[in-house]
C-alpha cells in the first residue's frame, strides 16, 4: 500500500490487475462470485479510510491483523473480474520499503520499532506458508512510473472531470483518470517496448523496471484486465492539467521514434513526460 500520509487522500497512484473468476480455485471462486453480486461494493475511498483508521490507535497498527476479504470488481468482455485488496500483504510489502525512505527518527515516529519488528516476524511466518503469494495491486506516491504507461495506449484513457464523476469516484464526485486494457495487450506492448529499448539504449532503470512489471504480470490469468488509476493524484492537480495529460501517448511516441531511429523525436517526447511529472513531484514539497 502507499506510505502513511497525514492527509485524508494520500497522493498515490495504482496499477491493478482484475482476474476472471476462473483464475481462482474453490472455495475462493464461489466467494468472489457471490461478492460481485453485492449492491454495496466498496470503493477505493472506502479502502483508504479503512487503512487510515488503523493509524489512530496508540501505537498505530502498521499492518492489519487480518487479511481483507474485499475486492474491486470490473467486467471484461462481459466476464466478471475481481481485484482482491490483500491489504495485509500490501502492508507488509510497503513496510519493507519504509527503511529506505525515512531517517530512523522519523520512521520511529511513524511506526515504533517494536511495531515494525512484530510485523516483520508475522510476515516471515506467513510467507513460509504462502511462498507464491503476490499482490493484485501496486502503488506509488506522487508519481505514475513511466514503465506503467508502456502497458496502455491513449485511446484507453478515461478522464471524468470532478462535476461529472459522481458515485463512480466514491469521493463526493471527485475526478477520475485511469487507463484499462486486456492483459494480452499489456503484455504485448511491454514485450515490444523491451525489444525497442534493448536495441537502441543501454540497460538501465527503465529496462529493469519493465522487466519487473513483466514478471509480475506473468503470474496472472491471460484474460485479466489491467488498470492504471491516478488515484489520489487527481486531487493534487488542477483540472486543466489532468485534461491535458497524455502521458501514455508521449511514451508511445517516444518508443516509436526510437524504433525509427529518430533520437530527436524520442528526446522531445521524453522531455514532455519528464517535465510533466517533475512538476507533480514538486507539489509534494509545497505547503
Amino acid at each position: 500500500m502507499s506510505v502513511v500520509s497525514s492527509v485524508l487522500v494520500p497522493y498515490a497512484s495504482y496499477l491493478r490487475v482484475y482476474e476472471p473468476l476462473a483464475a481462482f480455485a474453490e472455495p475462493e471462486r464461489s466467494h468472489w462470485a457471490r461478492y460481485a453480486q453485492r449492491a454495496d461494493l466498496p470503493t477505493a475511498q472506502d479502502e483508504l479510510r479503512r487503512s487510515l483508521a488503523d493509524l489512530v490507535p496508540t501505537p498505530p497498527v502498521g499492518v492489519p491483523v487480518h487479511e481483507s476479504g474485499d475486492a474491486f470488481v470490473a467486467e471484461l468482455y462481459g466476464a466478471v473480474c475481481v481485484c482482491p485488496w490483500r491489504t495485509r500483504l500490501r502492508g507488509w510489502l510497503a513496510l519493507e520499503e519504509l527503511g529506505g525512505m525515512f531517517p530512523a527518527n522519523v520512521l520511529d515516529a511513524l511506526l515504533p520499532s517494536v511495531v515494525r519488528g512484530q510485523a516483520r516476524a508475522d510476515h516471515e511466518r506467513w510467507q513460509a506458508r504462502h511462498p507464491d503469494a503476490r499482490p493484485w495491486i501496486r502503488s506509488t506516491v506522487w508519481q505514475v512510473p513511466v514503465r506503467w504507461f508502456v502497458l496502455f495506449q491513449d485511446d484507453e484513457r478515461e478522464y471524468t472531470a470532478a462535476n461529472e464523476a459522481g458515485a463512480e469516484a466514491g469521493e463526493g464526485g471527485g475526478p477520475v483518470l485511469r487507463y484499462r486494457t486486456p492483459m494480452v495487450e499489456a503484455r504485448r506492448r511491454l514485450a515490444r517496448a523491451l525489444r525497442t529499448l534493448r536495441a537502441n539504449m543501454a540497460e538501465g532503470p527503465l529496462t529493469d523496471g519493465l522487466v519487473d512489471v513483466g514478471r509480475w504480470l506473468e503470474d496472472f490469468h491471460p484474460h485479466s484486465l489491467v488498470e492504471l488509476d491516478y488515484g489520489g493524484l487527481v486531487h493534487a492537480l488542477p483540472a486543466e492539467l489532468l485534461d491535458a495529460d497524455r502521458s501514455a501517448a508521449d511514451v508511445a511516441e517516444g518508443l516509436a521514434a526510437l524504433r525509427d531511429g529518430d533520437s530527436e523525436g524520442a528526446g522531445a517526447a521524453y522531455a514532455r513526460l519528464a517535465e510533466r511529472w517533475r512538476a507533480v513531484r514538486d507539489r509534494q514539497f509545497t505547503n
